[in-house]
């Protein structure tokens, strides 16, 4: 599986998922080849104005342009994003 490395200026704004390579993360809604509920792992995060990410779904679907709109985090990355929202 090929991962790629983000962009230095790639960071989210308020209100945008801070994923890592390698979260795992899971669909909130319907997609194309991919139902809602599925499990994946984020293989490349992108963008300067809007942060998004590409997954690779369980099933061996793989989707680009992905955002909080579509996917929530799970695992550690769950965990790590819960924890850095406590902070002050």
């Amino acid at each position: 599986m090929t991962f790629w490395k983000p962009h230095a200026l790639a960071k989210p704004h308020p209100n945008q998922l801070d994923l890592r390579l390698g979260d795992r993360v899971r669909s909130t809604v319907d997609l194309e080849g991919v139902p809602s509920g599925s499990e994946g792992r984020i293989i490349l995060a992108n963008g300067f104005n809007w942060q998004r990410y590409r997954v690779l779904f369980n099933n061996g679907v793989e989707l680009g342009d992905l955002d909080h709109r579509n996917l929530q985090p799970t695992g550690r990355a769950a965990k790590r994003l819960a924890k850095a929202a406590k902070r002050p």
